[in-house]
């Protein structure tokens, strides 16, 4: 159940493992929840849909009103309702190694967000372009 003063946003990132151990109880969170960030095999894996877009509307409707999935090398999609915003990874001639990349993603754009304070798609899409420069 909610908290009792919830948070003006509320933003979740999780991965495969919370699905393969706990998916009834990840379900009930996601409809606790603002923002979820996940990637796109844990995207794919969470709605059953190969298709990115029909994968966004199916978790959607779980719950999130805003869905972030990242496609590392290749980007991030930022989903509201029907409004999509995709945007590119910086490109970096060598990658050292790419761990921690999404967290430092996630850590990046919720930061932008706490700077700003504003919660709307527009901020959302420059907070994107944020946690993708801090992962690069």
């Amino acid at each position: 159940q909610r908290i009792e003063k919830r948070p003006k946003l509320v933003a979740l990132d999780t991965m495969n493992f919370w699905m393969d151990i706990a998916l009834e109880e990840l379900h009930k969170t996601l409809s606790k929840i603002d923002v979820l960030i996940i990637n796109d095999e844990e995207a794919r894996q969470l709605s059953k849909e190969y298709s990115l877009v029909r994968a966004a509307e199916k978790i959607q409707s779980m719950g999130p009103d805003y869905l972030i999935i990242k496609k590392g090398e290749h980007g991030a999609l930022l989903f509201h309702g029907k409004s999509v915003f995709s945007a590119p990874a910086l490109p970096l001639e060598e990658v050292f190694d790419p761990t921690g990349a999404g967290d430092t993603f996630a850590g990046g754009f919720m930061g932008y967000i706490a700077k700003t304070g504003d919660t709307s798609f527009a901020n959302m899409k420059r907070a994107i372009i944020f946690g993708s420069a801090m992962a690069s």
